[in-house]
Order: C-alpha cells, then sequence, then structure tokens
C-alpha cells in the first residue's frame, strides 16, 4: 500500500511539472508562431541507372576559387562531351543506356548466373552473378523557399565504393557498402527557378567485402534531409537509463546542436518525453547560447514514473521529442525512440530486468529471394516475422543492417547482436565503426556489440592491438554496452581474448571448447555467438554430388556442427553460455557450402531463400517454444521403393511419440531433449501419422501421406490487402497440390504468373539452391512442390488480381486490395 501510495505521489508531482511547463509555454509564447522543422524526404523515386563505367574527362569548372580542373563522367557523341554529373546535358542521353528505377536496387540480381569462381572472394562467394560499376542519376528541384536552409543527402547503404556528383561537382566518397554516408550539398544546389539540379553516383562493387553474396548498387533507402542553420546533428542525441526501479526511470538525454549562422544564436532546448500513447511524460528545458558555428552537447535528465519495460516479451517503446526554439520560432525538431530496460551480461548469462533471458537467435544475411539484397522494408518485417515464429528472440548481423530492420526488432522484441564489419583501426575502419555506433547506440534491441567475425589476424598479436583500438572506441561512444568478437578459435596471442568484454565462441561446441574454456577460466564472460552450420536442401533427403543435393536427415558436409537443435542442449545444461545464433535462420547466396557451381546459394539456413521452412526448423521450433511440436520426415512418396528401408525422423518436445503407418503401430519412444527420434520401417505407400504425448495425454500430431500426381496451383497471401504508397508487398506462396489438397514434395511444374491491377510483380524464387532461373520474371519452376511470387503495389488504388498458371494443372487467381 504505502509503495502504491509513493507512486501515486510521484505520478502526480510529475504530471504537475508537466501541467506547469505547459502553462509557462504559453507564457513566454512558446507555442510556436512559426514552425521551421526539418523533413526527411525520401528520395528513392525516379532514379536512373546505366549499367556500366563511364569515362572519366578532365573538365574545367569555374568555382568560388577560380578555373579548376576536375574529373566528370562523360560520354562524346558527335564530338560533344556529355557531362552526366550536370542537369544541363540531359537532354543528350541515350535512352537505351539509361533506364528508369526506383530504389532500393540491385543490379546484380538482375544479371545472369556465370560459371566463374574468380568471382567473390571466394568460389562461389558471389552466387556466380557478375557486378561490376554501375551509375545511378537523378534530376530534382529544390524550392525558392529552401534557401538558407542546410540540405543533405544521406545514403543508408551503396555497395561498394560510390562516388557522388551533384550539378557537376564531386561531393566525396564512400568505400563501405554497409554503413550510411551523407553530404552537405546546401551550397551546390539550384533554387527555385535557376534551373533542375542533378545528382550522379557511381557505385563500383568489383571488389568484396565478405565471403558472401553481397548485390551491387544503391540497395538501401536515400533521404533528402533540410533543417535549419541551427539544428541538432546527425545521430545528435544519446539516451540512456542510468537508474531504473519499479516507480520510476531516469532518463539522461544528450543532444548535439550546431548553429552555422554567423552570428550567436539564444536558443531554448526542449526534450519531451512521449509514450505509445502520444502523452507527455516528463519535459526539460535547457536555455543557453550558441557562438557562431560552435557544436555543443547539451545534457539533461528527465524522469519516467512507474517506467514500463523493453523486454523480448514486452518491447515497450518511448520516444523523445526535441525540439529547439529560437524566440517563439521552433527551428529544429529531432524524434529519438528508445526503451526502458536494464541487460546485463555477466558470468552467469545474459540477464533482460534482472531475469535470466537466455537468447535463441539466427545468424543471418540480408538477401532474400527475387530482390537480391534490396529488401523492401515489408520484406524484412516478413523475415524477422519468420524468426519470431519459430520462437526465435535473437538477431546477429554480420555487419551494420539496415536501420528500418533496426527499429522492427525494437518494436518486436528481438535482441541485436551488432557487428562491425572490419577489424580495422585505419581511418576508414573506425570511421565505419563509430558511424554504427553513434547511429545504432540508441535501439534498445541491440544488447552487445561486436567487432569482428572469423578475421584473419583474429587471436594474433597485431589483431590484439588492433581490437583493443576498436574496443576502447566503442567503450567510449557508447559505455552502456559489453563488446565481444565471434572468434572460431579462442586464441589468445597477445591477450587477444581478454581485450574482450564477452568471449565470443562460433562452434565452441566442438569439444565442449566453451565449456573447457570456462572451466580454465571461470572469471571470464562468455557466449555462443555462432553455431550448428547444418546443411539441407528442402525437401531433399538423400545425399549426392550430383545432382547437389543435402539430405535433411544426415549430417554430411561441413563436419564442425551438430544435428539442428542438439547444440541448445549445451545452452540449457550451461546457462552461463547466454545463448546461441544459429547458422543460420535463412539460406543466402554465395558460399554454396559444399558444393560450387552450379549450385549458387548456401543451404544453412533451417529456412531456405524464399522462407520455406526445412526440417530442421522444427528442431528449433520444439527447442525454442512451448508449443507441442511433433515434425516427421521424409516425404512419404517413394515409388520403386516398396521393399526399401526407409527411416522415418521426428523433431519434438513431447515426452513421448508413437508411429503409425496405415493405422498400425510402428512404436512408441520416449524423447530425449533436442534429439530427434529414428524408426526404421519397410516402405508401403499410404498415411504415416506421428502423435506426441505429454504426462500421458495426446497434445499433437503430424501426418504425411503418399500423394497422387500433380492437379492444381494453390496461391496464398501473408496479406489480404496492401497500402497504396508503391512500397507494399505481398508475400504469396505457390504450392503444387493434388486433386485431394495434399502438397505433392517433389514437384517441378514451371508456374507462369499475370498480374492485373494497381500492382507489380518484383521477384519470384523457389529456394532450389542451384536454380539458374532469373529472379525477375512472370514465371517460375517450382522447386520441391513450392515457390514464391513477390507482389508490389503502385500509388493507385484498386484490387490487384494475381493468376497461376501450370500446363496440365488447374490454375488458381488471388486478390489483394490496394487501399
Amino acid at each position: 500500500m504505502k509503495q502504491n501510495l509513493k507512486i501515486f505521489l510521484i505520478y502526480f508531482e510529475n504530471l504537475l511539472f508537466v501541467l506547469l511547463f505547459y502553462f509557462s509555454c504559453n507564457a513566454q509564447n512558446l507555442q510556436p508562431t512559426h514552425i521551421s522543422k526539418r523533413t526527411n524526404e525520401n528520395f528513392d523515386s525516379n532514379w536512373q541507372f546505366h549499367k556500366g563505367d563511364i569515362a572519366m574527362k578532365l573538365v574545367a569548372r569555374v568555382g568560388q576559387g577560380g578555373i579548376t580542373d576536375i574529373n566528370v563522367p562523360f560520354i562524346n557523341k558527335k564530338d560533344t562531351v556529355i557531362d552526366y554529373s550536370n542537369f544541363k546535358s540531359s537532354a543528350s542521353f541515350f535512352p537505351p543506356d539509361w533506364k528508369e528505377i526506383n530504389l532500393p536496387h540491385d543490379w546484380a540480381i538482375e544479371g545472369n548466373f556465370v560459371e566463374d569462381n574468380t568471382l567473390g572472394s571466394q568460389p562461389g562467394g558471389s552466387g556466380y552473378l557478375p557486378t561490376g560499376i554501375g551509375f545511378y542519376r537523378k534530376e530534382f528541384v529544390i524550392p525558392e523557399s529552401d534557401r538558407g536552409r542546410k540540405i543533405s543527402i544521406e545514403f543508408d547503404g551503396i555497395f561498394r565504393n560510390s562516388m557522388v556528383w551533384v550539378n557537376g561537382h564531386l561531393m566525396g566518397t564512400h568505400l563501405s557498402g554497409y554503413t550510411p554516408s551523407n553530404y552537405d550539398i546546401t551550397d551546390v544546389l539550384r533554387y527555385g527557378n535557376e534551373d533542375n539540379n542533378a545528382i550522379l553516383v557511381k557505385v563500383d562493387a568489383t571488389q568484396p567485402e565478405g565471403w558472401w553474396y553481397e548485390g551491387a548498387g544503391i540497395y538501401r533507402h536515400v533521404w533528402l534531409v533540410k533543417t535549419d542553420k541551427l539544428h541538432v546533428v546527425r545521430f545528435g542525441t544519446y539516451v540512456t537509463t542510468p537508474s531504473i526501479t519499479d516507480t520510476e526511470a531516469s532518463v539522461s538525454i544528450k543532444t548535439t546542436l550546431k548553429n552555422e549562422y554567423k552570428t550567436d544564436k539564444n536558443i531554448k532546448l526542449v526534450s519531451k518525453i512521449i509514450d505509445i500513447k502520444g502523452l507527455v511524460l516528463d519535459a526539460k528545458i535547457s536555455n543557453l547560447t550558441l557562438t557562431s558555428f560552435e557544436q555543443l552537447e547539451i545534457a539533461q535528465m528527465a524522469t519516467i514514473i512507474a517506467p514500463k519495460l523493453w523486454s523480448p516479451e514486452i518491447p515497450t517503446l518511448y520516444k523523445i521529442l526535441t525540439e529547439v526554439y529560437e524566440g517563439e520560432r521552433i527551428v529544429d525538431t529531432y524524434e529519438t525512440t528508445f526503451g526502458v530496460r536494464i541487460i546485463e551480461i555477466n558470468k552467469d548469462g545474459v540477464f533482460v530486468n534482472g531475469k535470466l533471458c537466455t537468447v535463441k537467435g539466427t545468424c543471418n544475411h540480408q538477401d532474400f529471394a527475387g530482390l537480391g539484397v534490396a529488401l523492401p522494408d515489408k520484406i524484412n518485417w516478413y523475415k524477422l516475422k519468420l524468426l519470431k515464429e519459430v520462437g526465435s528472440n535473437g538477431y546477429r548481423t554480420h555487419h551494420p543492417s539496415t536501420p528500418e530492420m533496426l527499429d522492427m526488432c525494437d518494436s518486436m522484441g528481438i535482441l541485436v547482436l551488432a557487428e562491425n564489419r572490419h577489424l580495422s583501426s585505419s581511418e576508414d575502419g573506425l570511421k565505419d565503426l563509430t558511424t554504427m555506433l553513434y547511429r545504432d547506440r540508441n535501439h534498445p534491441s541491440i544488447f552487445i556489440w561486436s567487432m569482428e567475425n572469423e578475421e584473419a589476424i583474429q587471436g594474433t598479436v597485431m589483431g590484439a592491438r588492433i581490437l583493443e583500438t576498436l574496443v576502447e572506441t566503442t567503450h567510449r561512444i557508447d559505455p552502456t554496452r559489453k563488446v565481444t568478437a565471434a572468434m572460431n578459435k579462442a586464441r589468445n596471442e597477445g591477450g587477444y581474448s581478454d581485450k574482450l568484454d564477452v568471449l565470443g565462441y562460433n562452434y565452441g561446441d566442438k569439444q565442449l571448447a566453451y565449456v573447457k574454456d570456462k572451466e580454465a577460466h571461470p572469471e571470464r564472460v562468455v557466449f555462443c555467438t555462432e553455431g550448428t552450420s547444418f546443411v539441407s536442401t528442402r525437401g531433399e533427403y538423400e545425399i549426392s554430388w550430383w545432382p547437389q543435393t543435402c539430405s535433411n536427415s544426415t549430417i554430411w558436409q561441413p563436419n564442425w556442427g551438430p544435428y539442428p537443435g542438439e547444440d541448445w542442449a549445451d545452452i540449457v545444461k550451461y546457462p552461463y553460455l547466454g545463448g546461441l545464433f544459429v547458422w543460420t535462420g535463412f539460406d543466402y547466396r554465395g558460399e554454396p557450402t559444399p558444393f560450387i557451381w552450379p549450385s549458387v546459394s548456401s543451404q544453412f539456413g533451417f529456412m531456405d531463400l524464399c522462407g520455406f521452412p526445412k526440417d530442421g526448423y522444427y528442431a528449433y521450433k520444439a527447442a525454442w517454444t512451448i508449443e507441442p511440436v511433433v515434425h516427421i520426415f521424409p516425404h512419404w512418396n517413394w515409388a520403386g521403393k516398396e521393399k526399401d528401408t526407409v527411416n522415418v525422423h521426428c523433431y519434438t518436445n513431447c515426452d513421448e511419440v508413437e508411429l503409425f503407418l496405415n493405422g498400425k503401430s510402428v512404436g512408441k519412444q520416449k524423447a530425449i531433449p533436442y534429439k530427434k527420434l529414428i524408426w526404421s520401417l519397410i516402405y508401403k505407400p499410404g498415411k504415416l501419422e506421428a502423435k506426441g504425448y505429454k504426462g500421458g495425454k495426446l497434445v499433437t500430431k503430424d501426418i504425411v501421406e503418399t500423394t497422387s500426381k500433380a492437379a492444381q496451383v494453390v496461391l496464398s497471401s501473408d496479406v489480404n490487402s496492401l497500402k497504396a504508397d508503391g512500397c507494399d508487398v505481398a508475400v504469396i506462396r505457390v504450392v503444387i497440390k493434388d486433386d485431394k489438397g495434399r502438397v505433392m514434395p517433389t514437384a517441378n511444374n514451371l508456374v507462369n504468373f499475370e498480374i492485373e491491377g494497381p500492382g507489380k510483380i518484383i521477384g519470384v524464387g523457389n529456394g532450389d539452391p542451384k536454380s539458374h532461373e532469373s529472379d525477375k520474371a512472370n514465371q517460375r519452376m517450382a522447386f520441391n512442390g513450392y515457390c514464391m511470387v513477390l507482389v508490389q503495389s503502385t500509388k493507385q488504388v484498386g484490387e490487384i488480381r494475381l493468376k497461376a498458371l501450370s500446363e496440365n494443372l488447374k490454375a488458381t487467381e488471388i486478390r489483394i486490395k490496394v487501399e
């Protein structure tokens, strides 16, 4: 009772403060008479793309400093120099050389597969899709009303090695394909009736950064950012919660402001804490003077009464609304999403808000079927949704990720291990690291930083010196989180491992290396940053070098990992390991282990490139959820093997499972946690049924039947309606079934798609790791019964009608509203 009274009194005091603040603002006339807020304009539409290089020519330009010589992209047409980086040349374009596109865009996925083992950093690393050089160009208008504002352009991700010109002026270069780049273009713009502006971007994706498919092009969003000359700087807020109790949470707000006027400015900084309902919970005011061209960090402390904590189960979010006043005018606004939570990683495990929170994670690359790496926001959400459905609460990036995906992890309650791409203390290496840290440190989903993954100099004396620099840099910018590295060997030359707060193990289950290390060094904090690596081809149950297939039933190559789910037994037995990131949640292009050509994608995922589950998916669903699971495999279409012995496998979290063939019991087995069950029986066509029992009661079952021949195509969409925004996407699963509606598990029929209405097909796929079909087509062969088509809305309302047709099969149609 006393505790509730205390909470009420604190809440009342805080409410009183907010009301006084409101009336104070009115009294000081701070309800703005004019607002000059920042704008973040999506800049994805109406680009032109040219595949291939364009010559560079040294030309004379007249600038403020006189005549200068600079390199510009050009092409000769009847002895005329066409400067692609400048608007005035646009009428001279060759239409066939440039095509109209919208971003995000990955030109590599549009190409043809080439049997060339020199592509990528290792044979098959790029997925046998050539990259090369490409150019992007866009014309745009800046109104006269924007004269005097600061205008910059933000690229969330270009793969890679980009150069940017605006109106013929080289603005800069950026090497990394994973960190954002930003250019202040204020001085080189044309305003109002001065003429159109032109931006040109050269992308050179020739050299890889990793050993997987990385795509090519401007594959993330682009933003045109407009602010006052008095503004919050890029990534200019840092929000932490240094003290949290049941009754209140203190909120530290650090805001960096910059005055780019030639005169000093007296300003008022207002920071408001807002909950999900839009209610202002607290507000802080700071009055100060910023001298001309001064940049300053302002610290404020606020309070949330009876805070709702962020956790994977209940991911409650708050927002800081930053308002910068000059006199009565709001000159800038800035929003920062954050969560209130206590994350502790210690020698006993990972704890969220004081409770042990074992991380059920997956490692993932960023590509998807039909799209390459140029994913609409909806597809990132769809991938995370599929992972949540299997029971996952953790996501490990292999490089700085797209910011929208981190926003989704915040709102969905997914713990993120955020990883720096390169172990490098060079100028570029440190810039990439610090950019990731400043951009992402407010995300409550990020629970730990990783400095690198399996770098060649990992665990060496030189590597230790570089690592120490990266760790110290990270601690300086974000002292609230611990730092790890994903190590495939627990080497400690030069004290490499000792530089880390948390020792990350890749495949530490091999001979229980992480357990032995913990026993030898009980003070160490350890975590399983990567495990499993079970390769399998969806729907295949035989090992073959030709055709190249990996069985879902048997470990083959590589041999460093266990069966799906088995490594989870170590996490349960040794909770100090903190959790596990499975390699991987989804298949990804490139790294087609254990094969090379004609395989073009990996087979490590427990879902394929389309997100269709493999059998190993159910091992983790059984381990990670309380939902009763019984999953039996293989399929039961084995014509010609009627006298052969077939092993039936089962993943389950039940106490016991009884298997029946055509109604007759084959036997009941007691389940061993995280181990699959196996029955050997003579194949007979018909019906396999597995019944799962808990506490002696039937709780679930699974049925696999011998099907008849393929008879129909069936479509199912993940949504019934789309937004008319030109961005929203429907993921449509295509299934080949027999006349009784059962999935035909070996079907490979070619399916053609016809679309009408306000939508377009943006990609197709089927999860076959050796398919060389185009991902940008209106047709796709089914692979073991399934394929997929992605449909994107336009900006018009109406109804999309998608029809699927296949020879000798009953056609089908699906309708999706666009609203």
